[in-house]
């Protein structure tokens, strides 16, 4: 039988990457990664799998990333009882991301049975808890880089440096078939930009079959801005919120980002470059996982001098919810760090309703901000947005820093793959909003790196079938799990928060009382019309 491929997650989105393959021997993931982003495409947590997980026989990992990884305590949970291949560094931080995502988890759930029992709504479950996640570690087995292993019967397998973040990896894959000429696959996962500075470039194998290639940032051109000049840009930025005199918010994802950030803050601070502030690392899991970068040190670029940054007295790290709370009591100005880097969870969002409506206060984002984020709003200036339920209005100064993606560019993109050629069969696009992904296609085309035909956009569950040195072949699908067109898009969450803000901005806006009164009158009038309808 064929190679069989069902595009399980990051399919016209950028979070929740899973592929599925199967062989007449075996059948296994590459990765297993949680959606985030808008409500409705969060609710495909939720929804069994595609398939059952009982099935599965291996996962191979490409990195630590929760929107890579996260879903693995649910298929452990759920039957799956296989081994998780991935590289060390990345077995080490998907040993604190994941029980942390499990905390989570149980935490959100908590506060929203709250909500549901004042409201008489049903309570509801976790996806899966912490110790889901810890039984999910329990399956790990370490993977050397540049080295091929045999996974499962008739898979060879071997991990090239990505170059995205610590431990992270493009997993090659070998795939034979009694009788039939080995189908040769390259899953890119996330492939870091050239102007990395903890990271060497992304490497990878020629002459495949078929190729699997982020779109992230696929529609962008960013100029690769050294090292020097990005501590320049976040200098400028940092006098400025010293000047405003309130606090300095910096939502930044955990792993990677927290650290770079934090090495960049310290080392100015010791050189006069910035003044001298309080830098707090709010984040139990970024604690954790500075721990893995310490222990990993010696094989990033830079390593001593970022070792000496994360152990300054400069930084305070913030574990427990008290230290957290108390940190809402610090006058003048500071610095904050903390998750979630698109402010949709996490920490950040208690500080946000401390500081966002204070003109005195800076935020500054840091990396990319998916459809229906807070982050996203925040990113496009929205005068008004709503955090647990309550309206906040936007007063702080918001900035923003692109230097520190993890992310090569559209220009990086086409030139990892052109490296990679000939690809003889498909080139799927993943991991990308359909700009992003549609402004790829047209540059590989355009660039003569793959014809137009032979790029792919599968869409959520997908399926293929996929041969040596033929273009893929496009299966039927039973069922899937949501209608495309809506997966990653702004939803009906999204409206009905702005539709809230707008609702109590009239309100507000209207002249007297009795303006407000003939306005709620309106309303109401509509909504009787409704569902009289």
């Amino acid at each position: 039988m064929p190679v069989t491929l069902r595009a399980c997650g990051a399919a016209r989105t950028v979070t929740g990457l899973s592929l599925l393959f199967e062989t007449s021997r075996a059948k296994f993931l590459v990765d297993c990664g949680l959606f985030q982003g808008p409500k409705t495409l969060k609710a495909l947590n939720w929804e069994p799998f595609p398939y059952a997980p009982r099935d599965i026989d291996a996962v191979l990992l490409t990195h630590a990333h929760i929107d890579h990884s996260g879903l693995l305590p649910k298929l452990v949970k759920e039957g799956f009882r296989g081994p998780i291949h991935a590289t060390g560094p990345t077995q080490d931080l998907c040993a604190v991301m994941l029980p942390d995502s499990g905390h989570v988890q149980e935490m959100e759930v908590a506060f929203l049975n709250r909500r549901n029992r004042r409201r008489g709504r049903p309570e509801v479950e976790p996806i899966y808890t912490s110790a889901d996640a810890a039984a999910a570690i329990r399956a790990f087995r370490a993977v050397p880089l540049d080295r091929w292993t045999e996974p499962l019967p008739g898979v060879r397998a071997r991990w090239w440096n990505a170059g995205h973040m610590l431990g992270s990896a493009s997993i090659e894959l070998e795939v034979t078939e009694e009788g039939e000429a080995p189908v040769r696959i390259l899953v890119s996962g996330d492939l870091g930009p050239d102007c990395a500075v903890f990271h060497a470039d992304p490497e990878g194998p020629r002459g495949l079959d078929h190729v699997f290639l982020e779109s992230t940032y696929g529609d962008e051109d960013k100029p690769c801005v050294d090292h020097a000049a990005r501590r320049e840009r976040l200098a400028g930025i940092v006098q400025e919120a010293a000047q405003a005199g309130g606090a300095l918010l910096i939502p930044a994802f955990a792993v990677e980002r927290t650290q770079e950030i934090c090495w960049d803050l310290v080392t100015m601070m010791q050189a006069g470059r910035i003044p001298q502030a309080p830098i707090m690392v709010d984040s139990p899991l970024a604690i954790r996982a500075t721990e893995v970068f310490l222990e990993h040190a010696a094989t990033l670029e830079n390593g001593r001098s970022v070792k000496r940054a994360l152990r300054s007295p400069l930084l305070n790290f913030t574990e427990s919810g008290e230290q957290s709370r108390r940190i809402a009591d610090v006058e003048g100005f500071h610095i904050v760090i903390a998750g979630s880097g698109m402010c949709d969870a996490g920490r950040i969002r208690h500080h946000l309703k401390r500081w966002l409506w204070a003109p005195e206060a800076t935020v500054l984002l840091t990396g990319y901000q998916a459809e229906g984020t807070l982050g996203r709003l925040l990113q496009e200036g929205k005068p008004e947005v709503r955090i647990q339920g309550e309206t906040i209005r936007v007063g702080a100064n918001i900035r923003e820093i692109r230097d520190y993606s993890g992310h090569a560019d559209a220009p990086e993109l086409v030139a990892w793959l052109k490296a990679r050629g000939p690809v003889a069969g498909g080139v799927f696009l993943v991991h990308g909003e359909p700009p992003a992904m549609q402004a790829l296609a047209t540059r590989l085309a355009a660039e003569g790196v793959a014809r137009a035909a032979q790029v792919l956009q599968p869409i959520l569950d997908d399926a293929f079938s996929l041969a040596a040195g033929q273009p893929p072949a496009k299966r039927e699908v039973r069922r899937r799990r949501s209608e495309p067109a809506e997966a990653g898009r702004p939803d009906w969450h999204n409206a009905r928060a702005a539709l809230l803000l707008s609702i109590e901005d009239a309100i507000e806006r209207a002249p007297d009382a009795a303006a407000r009164t003939a306005l709620m009158a309106a309303l109401r009038r509509a909504l009787d019309m409704q569902r009289g309808a």
